[in-house]
């Protein structure tokens, strides 16, 4: 009976990951199972583009998976149960067992705890929300009058949405409420430099504020202050799916499962998890951070342990680090901040164009990675060992 890998979500890093195994794993000994609530790989990192109304071109899971022997299962994932090895699945299928499972589900915008924001805000965590907020833009535009948009948040999603928005729609209104000081996990030039992007681009910014409540048209900050807003961006936090905390998994109080260093759960040996859904402590003993990198750093680290595990070989040790945030404000200028193994701004930066040119670059790559996810690997397909049950924190080289 071959080995069944399920792999839930088909992100950066669930992507990534089951591509990876189909190319090291020999289809003889392993069935390798994909499961995506939509058909297309979502380029999660340029969905603020997308809203503010750029064409962002979709992939085909089915084409990025082509020719792995890898099989996709367009589903919503309902429950995981890890006693019983089994995931639960929203279609007529009912549920999937699973020899060893990969737990990639990723994150989505945190809606929860000020009234009105599931009601009337939109958010750039997704594409259905993204389109819809690109509607509402596309709506205001048309009218001719103008309108306000109020992005909240002032991390580098709501950076980056602001500025996105302010420079493509240049006839409406942006605001940017900072719950502290705005761009305040930047070097000091680099803070300089985002503050000068937004006055360039007419972003009012509301620094150490909170937000009380939104409404359909205004949002209501703690101090009192009522802001008109035709369309209310909420960026302020994101969340992860339930479902782990609920098939009895250990996760943190925010969900993500808690992971050891090759990614393997420390409750449940069979599962890893990988991306945002990870709690994985990096190289300088910190949480890595949800991003891009992070998903790239744990699944590299996820393939080894998996192949290593099942083939019955010593596992390699990956680096798990956080070197920089790079920003986008807008299509011609950027912001590439370099950070120190405490996870602080190091004083220097790159800006403008030249760091506009970089975080292209890094996307371009992001996109092209997981569209040839088996692309330069080993062509030899390992076979399983008799008995593939190597502790992982035995087996790291």
């Amino acid at each position: 009976m071959k080995h069944r890998i399920v792999v839930l979500g088909a992100g950066y890093a669930g992507a990534y990951v089951a591509g990876n195994l189909a190319r090291r794993l020999s289809p003889k000994d392993t069935r390798i199972t994909v499961v995506n609530a939509v058909p297309d790989f979502v380029e999660r990192l340029r969905l603020h583009q997308l809203a503010a109304g750029q064409e962002i071109r979709t992939q085909k899971l089915a084409d990025v998976f082509a020719g792995t022997g890898i099989r996709l299962r367009v589903a919503g994932v309902t429950a995981v149960d890890p006693e019983r090895q089994l995931v639960a699945v929203a279609d007529s299928g009912g549920e999937l067992g699973y020899d060893t499972l990969v737990y990639a589900l990723g994150s989505h915008g945190a809606v929860e705890g000020v009234p009105g924001v599931a009601e009337h805000a939109f958010d750039v965590a997704a594409r259905p929300s993204a389109l819809r907020l690109r509607e509402r833009l596309d709506s205001l535009s048309e009218r001719g009058r103008g309108g306000s948009v109020v992005v909240v948040g002032d991390g580098l999603t709501g950076i980056e949405s602001a500025t996105e928005i302010a420079e493509a729609r240049p006839g409406l209104s942006v605001a940017l409420v900072a719950r502290g000081e705005l761009g305040a996990r930047l070097s000091a030039g680099a803070r300089g430099h985002l503050r000068q992007a937004c006055d360039r681009l007419g972003i009012t910014v509301l620094e150490h504020t909170g937000v009380d409540t939104v409404e359909a048209t205004r949002v209501l900050c703690v101090d009192g202050t009522a802001l008109a807003s035709d369309a209310t961006v909420w960026t302020a936090g994101f969340a992860v799916d339930p479902v782990a905390a609920a098939g009895g998994l250990k996760v943190t109080e925010n969900g993500r499962i808690v992971v050891d260093r090759v990614m393997r759960s420390v409750s449940h040996p069979n599962v890893y998890a990988a991306g945002d859904s990870a709690y994985a402590i990096g190289d300088n003993g910190r949480p890595l951070p949800m991003s891009c990198a992070s998903a790239g750093y744990t699944g590299g680290q996820a393939i080894h342990a998996i192949v290593g595990r099942l083939t019955g070989r010593k596992i390699a040790k990956t680096k798990l680090v956080y070197s920089y945030n790079h920003i986008s404000l807008g299509r011609q200028d950027g912001i590439l901040q370099l950070v120190d193994d405490e996870g602080q701004a190091k004083p220097t930066y790159v800006g403008g164009r030249k760091a506009a040119r970089v975080k292209a670059g890094i996307l371009k790559m992001s996109l092209w990675a997981n569209s040839h996810p088996t692309f330069g690997l080993p062509k030899r397909k390992r076979r399983l060992a008799p008995a593939p049950d190597l502790p992982a924190e035995k087996a790291l080289a």
